[in-house]
């Protein structure tokens, strides 16, 4: 006998790997009875047909297969949270963290290290940023997040006025947008950590168009799952340890 992974299992009433995978199709069905009618109850069926050969450690296997199964489901049920409404971001609102003046050179070192300089400015500070020929004002604004996370790291670059931060607050912590030409222009920079779901920015900026905008993450921020995929990993590693051991016992 093959089984759909292509393993040869000898047919044998006594081989409980070939019992195990000619009952399968009746224990998945059976996995929705379980906690309704009990364990015994759920697998009578499957068990009749194993000669009236029963262990632990099948009931065992068959009870952490399901459980698995089910706490997947539920998890995937859980998690199916919509998009937050949009959110329009203004030049100078109350999420601005500061401006960046000209914003040039735009390289991916040169707007990390602005981000950063940026987040360690007191309120309303301001300071130049040096890189080469270029002399860059970097202005704070007054709007206290409290303790702000970092150092930044730059996470993803992108184009247009829609910016998606994900669903949950922190995945992102701030926002840069370019605007003007790459020869000079402004940046404005938004704390976003506190923000999620799809929201837009302005097209326009200090009298340019907008460039393209840049996400930073930083240490410390949000883990998006709360760990609840790592748990189910570590399940369904569990499951395959007493699988093993199963067929080996």
């Amino acid at each position: 006998m093959f089984t759909s992974s292509g393993i040869h299992l000898r047919a044998s009433p006594k081989n409980s790997a070939y019992r195990f995978y000619r009952d399968l199709p009746g224990l998945t069905a059976n996995c929705m009875i379980v906690s309704m009618v009990g364990t015994a109850d759920a697998f009578s069926g499957p068990i009749m047909k194993t000669n009236g050969i029963l262990t632990g450690k099948f009931v065992l296997l068959l009870g952490i297969g399901c459980a698995v199964l089910l706490a997947s489901g539920t998890d995937a049920n859980a998690n199916r949270i919509p998009l937050p409404a949009s959110i329009n971001l203004t030049i100078g609102d109350q999420h601005e963290l500061g401006k960046v003046q000209p914003a040039t050179p735009e390289g991916d070192a040169a707007i990390t290290q602005y981000v950063n300089f940026m987040i360690g400015l007191s309120l309303g500070g301001s300071g130049h940023v040096i890189i080469g020929p270029h002399d860059v004002l970097v202005n704070r604004s007054t709007d206290d997040f409290g303790q702000l996370p970092g150092p930044a790291t730059l996470a993803l670059r992108g184009t247009g006025t829609t910016v998606n931060l994900g669903l949950t607050g922190g995945t992102y912590d701030y926002l840069f947008a370019h605007y003007g030409g790459p020869r000079g222009g402004f940046a404005e920079v938004w704390y976003v950590g506190n923000l999620s779901g799809s929201i837009s920015i302005p097209s326009i900026g200090f009298g340019h168009g907008l460039s393209g905008w840049a996400l930073f993450t930083a240490a410390g921020g949000a883990v998006p799952d709360g760990g609840t995929t790592a748990m189910l990993l570590g399940a369904a590693l569990g499951a395959l340890g007493i699988v093993r051991r199963f067929f080996m016992g």
